[in-house]
C-alpha cells in the first residue's frame, strides 16, 4: 500500500467530500478487502479477495482501459452514468473522455476496501473532475436525494446505470442501491414529463400571477373538520347528504376541487372553498358558473390569470415549482401545499392538512371509471363534448375515446362489487392520496394548528420582475447548477422551460438550449413587465 498515493487521492477527494476523506483516514488500509495485480498492459488492478482467499480480478487482466471504452461505447443519448462499483474507476475515465458526458456518479461499499482503493491508483484526474461525484456508503434517503438533485433529463439527457459486477454481485447492497435509483428515475420522469408539457406555461402563468399575488391579504383560521369532494361518478351518489349536511351546526368545512365545482353548484351545495392546480386553460371550463362570493379560491400561483379573475376571493399558494419557490424566498413568502400527488384531489388533502384538520372526509375520490364512467354528472366534460359532437364524433365517441386513451387501461371485476377501469395513473393518484388522508386523520389533537396566510412583500410585483428581468440576463449558462447559491437558484428556475423546449427541440446541445430558454423567458418578462 502507498501512503503517499493515499493522501493525494484523498487531498483531490476533499474538494467535494471532506466527510468522506476524514472517514477514509480512519479506515484500515492494511490489506484483506483487495489484492491488486497488474494487467498485460500494465495497469493496477484489484482483485476482490473472497472469504476462501481466491482473488476475483474487477476488470479484464489484458486490457481494463479498453474494457472501459467498450463499455461506455454502448452509450446512446445518455449523458448522466451511474457506476454501481468504484473498481480501478477505469469506466468512469472512459466516461468522462466521452463527448456528451454531462455527469458520472459512482458507488461504493464499504471504508475499509475503499481505503485500499485509494492507496493503490491514482484516482485524482477522476476527483479533479467536476463532472464526476463519488458516494460511499450512502443511506437509501441519501441517494433518493442526491439523483433528485442531481440529475436533471433537460440537461444531462438519459441515465444510464452501469454495475461492476464482479464487485456488485458480491454485496447486496449493490442491489438495493440500483432499485432506489430505478425508482428515483421514475419519479424524476413523472416530474420532467409534466415539465416537458408545462414548463413554458408554468413560467408564464407565475409571473402574470404576480401583480393579483400582490393584493393577497386574506388569512384562513384553522378548521377542526374537513370534508373533501373530488369529480368521481360516485360524487351522484353522496350529493344529498352533502347538501344536508351543510344544514348542521357542526358541518365541516367543504373544499372542492375544482372539477367537481360544476355538479355541487347546480345541486345547490355552495363549499366554503375550491382548489385549482391545473396550469391548462381549459381548466377556466370549471368556472363558467358564478363562484359564490362566500366561496374561497385556492389557485396554484402556476394557475391560468384569467381562473384567478374569476373571483376578489382567491388564495394563491405555492407548490414545488422551483419560480414559485424562488418568488417565495425573494418576494414574498405564500403558503406552500404538497402537490407531490399530481392531481388536484391530492392537493385538497394537502389543503385541509395545512389548515390544521384533524379528521376529514371523502366524496367521490374513485381513482377509477366504475362502470365506465370517467365524471361525476355536471364535471366539465359533459358540456365540452356536447358542443364537439357532430354526425362523425358524437358524444358517446368522444366519451369513448377519452376513456380508452390510455394504453395502460385495465378492466377490474372485483368478486364482491360491480367493475370499473384504471390506469396506472390512477392507481398512482390512489396511493398517494390513501397515504396523505391516513396521516391526516392519524393525527392526534396535539398537532400544532397554524393560519394559513402570506408573508409580507419585500417589493412591488413590478419592481420584482424587472429585478428577476435583469439577473437572467446576467446568466451565461447551466454551469452555475454545480454551484451553490443564488445564481443555482436562479437557473432553477428555468429549468421547466428548458425541459419544455428541449421536448420540440430535442438536437439542440446545452449551450443552444441554454441560449433559447434565456431569450424565451427575457421575452415572456418583456411582455409583462410592459404590458
Amino acid at each position: 500500500m502507498d501512503k503517499q498515493l493515499f493522501e493525494r487521492n484523498v487531498l483531490a477527494l476533499s474538494k467535494t467530500d471532506p466527510l468522506l476523506c476524514t472517514r477514509l483516514s480512519s479506515a484500515l488500509t492494511s490489506g484483506g478487502v483487495y489484492r491488486f495485480i497488474e494487467s498485460r498492459s500494465g495497469q493496477v488492478i484489484p482483485a476482490l479477495t473472497s472469504p476462501g482467499g481466491a482473488a476475483h480480478p474487477l476488470h479484464s487482466t489484458v486490457d481494463p482501459r479498453k474494457e472501459g471504452e467498450r463499455l461506455v461505447s454502448t452509450l446512446n443519448e445518455e449523458g448522466y452514468i451511474v457506476f454501481l462499483g468504484m473498481g480501478g474507476g477505469f469506466g468512469a475515465e472512459a466516461a468522462l473522455q466521452r463527448r456528451g458526458t454531462k455527469k458520472v456518479l459512482a458507488l461504493e461499499y464499504g471504508a475499509d476496501g475503499l481505503a485500499e482503493l485509494l492507496s493503490s491508483r491514482d484516482y485524482m484526474s477522476l476527483f479533479g473532475d467536476p463532472r464526476f461525484r463519488l458516494l460511499a456508503d450512502p443511506s437509501k434517503t441519501e441517494l433518493e436525494a442526491y439523483i433528485l438533485n442531481s440529475y436533471i433529463p433537460a440537461i444531462h439527457g438519459g441515465i444510464r446505470v452501469f454495475p461492476l459486477r464482479a464487485r456488485a454481485g458480491t454485496d447486496e447492497r449493490f442491489w438495493s442501491a440500483g432499485e432506489t435509483i430505478k425508482n428515483t428515475i421514475e419519479s424524476v420522469s413523472r416530474d420532467y414529463s409534466a415539465q416537458a408539457y408545462f414548463g413554458k406555461r408554468w413560467f408564464s402563468n407565475i409571473i402574470r400571477n404576480l401583480p393579483l399575488a400582490e393584493k393577497q391579504k386574506t388569512s384562513i383560521p384553522p378548521i377542526k373538520r374537513a370534508a373533501i369532494c373530488a369529480a368521481g361518478p360516485s360524487l351522484d351518489l353522496h350529493l344529498p347528504f352533502i347538501k344536508k349536511e351543510r344544514d348542521s351546526k357542526d358541518r365541516p368545512f367543504l373544499i372542492a376541487s375544482d372539477t367537481s365545482l360544476p355538479a355541487l353548484l347546480r345541486a345547490g351545495i355552495k363549499p366554503d372553498a375550491v382548489i385549482s392546480i391545473d396550469c391548462q386553460h381549459i381548466s377556466y371550463r370549471h368556472f363558467f358558473d358564478p363562484l359564490p362570493p362566500e366561496t374561497k379560491l385556492f389557485l396554484d400561483l402556476a394557475s391560468p390569470p384569467p381562473v384567478a379573475a374569476r373571483t376578489e376571493n382567491r388564495v394563491f399558494f405555492s407548490s414545488a415549482h422551483p419560480l414559485s419557490l424562488y418568488i417565495g424566498r425573494f418576494w414574498r413568502a405564500l403558503p406552500v401545499l404538497d402537490t407531490s400527488g399530481a392531481n388536484v384531489t391530492y392537493a385538497a388533502l394537502s389543503l385541509a392538512e395545512n389548515l390544521g384538520a384533524r379528521s376529514l372526509s371523502l366524496y367521490g375520490a374513485d381513482f377509477s371509471y366504475p362502470l365506465g364512467k370517467t365524471y361525476v354528472r355536471g364535471a366539465y366534460i359533459y358540456p365540452y363534448f356536447e358542443r364537439l359532437q357532430s354526425r362523425y364524433a358524437p358524444v358517446e365517441a368522444q366519451h369513448s375515446a377519452f376513456l380508452y386513451r390510455d394504453s395502460s387501461l385495465e378492466k377490474i371485476t372485483p368478486e364482491t362489487g360491480d367493475w370499473y377501469y384504471e390506469t396506472k395513473t390512477l392507481r398512482f393518484y390512489r396511493e398517494r392520496a390513501r397515504i396523505k388522508e391516513a396521516a391526516i386523520n392519524s393525527v392526534t389533537a396535539g398537532r400544532e394548528r397554524s393560519i394559513f396566510s402570506s408573508g409580507p412583500f419585500r417589493q412591488s410585483a413590478a419592481d420584482f420582475l424587472q429585478d428577476y428581468q435583469k439577473a437572467v440576463k446576467g446568466l451565461c449558462s447551466f454551469d452555475g447548477l454545480e454551484k451553490t447559491g443564488t445564481e443555482a437558484e436562479l437557473l432553477t428556475t428555468l429549468l421547466p422551460m428548458a425541459a419544455s423546449i428541449r421536448r420540440t427541440k430535442p438536437a439542440l446541445d446545452s449551450p443552444e438550449l441554454f441560449d433559447m430558454v434565456k431569450s424565451v423567458s427575457l421575452e415572456e418578462l418583456s411582455r409583462v413587465i410592459h404590458n
